[in-house]
């Protein structure tokens, strides 16, 4: 595992860039963390849309993900729904002009960002969204020829219907760039786009970039953008990454970023929460082994899991599961997690309020960025029963997932410890006693419902 004391590791290789402490960015102290306006953050969120800059209501909903210990959001910049500002203009016969912004839009976009700016709330911006540009959402996409005036299906490539799952990344919108189709009549719009994006978030220190959401595409369409947004920061030291849909976070697919520190900053594993219990937390562990020479932190923009979403259902991402993967993503050392919109995550909810709530509980003891993972300091654990980061011989915080009785090694450190439990559906401290090391402690969950965590400290 990384240091707890690693040195700054810069992303942007040689690239010089004007000196800005307030831009969020890795921890000097800790690079699997985050810090913002200098100092150290645990990034946290539920929010119950993807595209939150379109919401009405986005003030209100910021204000209650602060009240509560949130302060991280995603947000695509998609406008597939039916109410939601599209980001080019029309013109009187009803098409889009892909050479007009639609100001409604950006007005939108540039908001979010003051809001989120003002409440230090941190963003990570998804420039696409696959579910943009198939099936009945791209009947209405601006990007459709036959909703545009500025080119046909013959000069474009594109064709009217794409019926096809997203996921089959059959849309030749996503093979545009220079080293794939190098559809210069497609490309010129896309990069004016992204320039756009680029001219409002570059002025606001809170923002990451994602270039894609889930993306089946190739490595050549992520490097581009990730070239070309760096090219385009105006020497602003900014961190992109790219988040692949392929579930098994071991696959080659992720090391495409993996293995690219040079032009990705952060990772973002979303996809590892369609895993449950124990390879929810060995994937991880897998991923930041993989990168410890060159430690970055690793995001989790969307957890997935909620009871009430059918689909979910025969596969166990129950509403438990997505509040259990949170806590072992904190515990696993995760620089960011939150929780996915309805209907197939919890949103802003009672549990994912406890939950937030929870983890700023024990920060008040003890900070995720001075303790990594070690798994070996417990004793007598089966697999799921019990989680544990710890700066062994000073402060510990073991998570149970469910009911448990596990041991912890003390044996090297013969003096005092306080230990306290807290309930995690209702972020309540239950019990608070003194311990002696020196030998074996055993830790016993008072419930079989539930789940809990303890923090033993020198």
């Amino acid at each position: 595992m990384v240091s707890l004391l690693s040195g700054l590791y810069c992303c942007t290789g040689s690239k010089q860039f004007s000196d800005d402490e307030n831009r969020i960015k890795p921890f000097i102290g800790n690079n699997s963390y985050w810090q913002y306006k200098g100092q150290p953050v645990l990034l946290l969120g539920a929010t119950d849309n993807d595209n939150l800059f379109q919401n009405k209501n986005i003030e209100s909903h910021l204000d209650s993900l602060k009240a509560f210990g949130g302060n991280y959001i995603r947000n695509t910049m998609s406008d597939r729904d039916l109410y939601d500002e599209r980001a080019f203009s029309t013109i009187e016969n009803g098409l889009y002009d892909l050479n007009k912004w639609n100001d409604a839009y950006w007005d939108k976009f540039e908001k979010m960002l003051k809001l989120t700016g003002e409440r230090d709330i941190i963003v990570q911006i998804e420039i696409w969204d696959r579910f943009d540009h198939s099936k009945q959402s791209w009947l209405t996409n601006p990007y459709n020829p036959l909703n545009n005036i500025n080119y046909t299906m013959e000069e474009s490539g594109l064709d009217s219907i794409y019926p096809e799952s997203a996921t089959r990344n059959l849309q030749p919108f996503f093979f545009t760039v220079p080293e794939s189709d190098n559809n210069v009549t497609l490309l010129k719009f896309q990069n004016a786009f992204v320039k756009k994006i680029l001219s409002h978030s570059l002025k606001y220190d809170n923002v990451l970039y994602c270039i894609d959401n889930e993306t089946s595409g190739t490595e050549e369409w992520a490097n581009y953008w990730a070239g070309f947004i760096n090219e385009n920061s105006d020497n602003k030291e900014i961190y992109i990454t790219q988040m692949w849909d392929h579930w098994d976070i071991k696959s080659e697919t992720h090391k495409r970023t993996l293995d690219h520190p040079e032009r990705y900053g952060y990772i973002d594993i979303a996809q590892n929460s369609h895993n449950s219990g124990f390879s929810n937390w060995e994937n991880a562990q897998y991923i930041f082994n993989y990168i410890n020479n060159n430690p970055r932190p690793v995001n989790s923009t969307k957890i997935y899991g909620n009871s009430g979403y059918e689909p979910w259902l025969n596969r166990g991402m129950t509403s438990e599961h997505a509040v259990k993967t949170f806590f072992r993503n904190i515990i696993g050392g995760f620089a960011s997690s939150r929780f996915h919109r309805p209907p197939a995550g919890l949103g802003l909810s009672l549990s994912t309020i406890n939950a937030i709530k929870t983890v700023r509980e024990i920060e008040e003891l003890v900070k995720m960025w001075e303790i990594i993972p070690r798994m070996d300091l417990l004793m007598e654990v089966d697999k799921n029963e019990a989680y544990i980061s710890a700066n062994e011989g000073d402060k510990y915080v073991i998570y149970f997932p469910g009911e448990g009785n596990v041991s912890l090694d003390l044996k090297s450190f013969d003096y005092p410890f306080t230990l306290k439990w807290i309930t995690t559906h209702n972020a309540a401290w239950t019990k608070t006693e003194k311990i002696d090391g020196g030998s074996l402690v055993a830790l016993e969950t008072s419930s079989s419902e539930g789940s809990f965590a303890v923090i033993i400290k020198r």
